[in-house]
């Protein structure tokens, strides 16, 4: 067996430089797993509040919404160590707490207001909150796994 640097291994060495490129990619891939559901969440609120009629003030809070998805997209990418660590949680919270204002919304309403299955895009919505968030609490374990 060779390690990573092309040569035979030693008796007792272990290949732990190639070990730890195949782990760094692994977590790049939830890295970026977890940016396109924060970018597909953002985005339908973002649909939503400019061409799906939702205006006033839940228009605007969707907005924040996208826009929040947009900036812990490119954290959860970009960064590293423990900014990533942070990065990962407060996209997971981030994520969960919509899905969990959804699924409010969607049962015994939320601010007074009540939602339907039968909303525009609501379903999906609800799909991608909750692979979203499973992509996101995997990404999570993995950052925090490897520190």
């Amino acid at each position: 067996m060779a390690h990573a640097a092309g040569g035979p291994l030693g008796q007792g060495e272990t290949p732990t430089v190639r070990i730890a490129r195949g782990e760094r990619r692994s977590t790049m891939l939830w890295q970026v797993l977890s940016a396109v559901a924060l970018l597909a969440m953002g985005g339908i609120h973002l649909y939503l509040a400019m061409w799906g009629g939702t205006g006033g003030l839940l228009g605007n809070l969707f907005i924040l919404n996208a826009l929040g998805g947009l900036v812990l997209a490119i954290a959860v990418v970009i960064t590293r160590g423990q900014l990533l660590v942070i990065s990962t949680v407060l996209g997971l919270l981030f994520l969960a707490g919509t899905l969990a204002a959804l699924v409010l919304a969607l049962t015994v309403g939320l601010f007074g207001i009540e939602s339907s299955l039968d909303y525009e895009l609501a379903p999906t919505t609800l799909v991608v909150e909750t692979v979203g968030t499973i992509v996101l609490l995997i990404t999570t374990a993995m950052v925090l796994r490897r520190r």
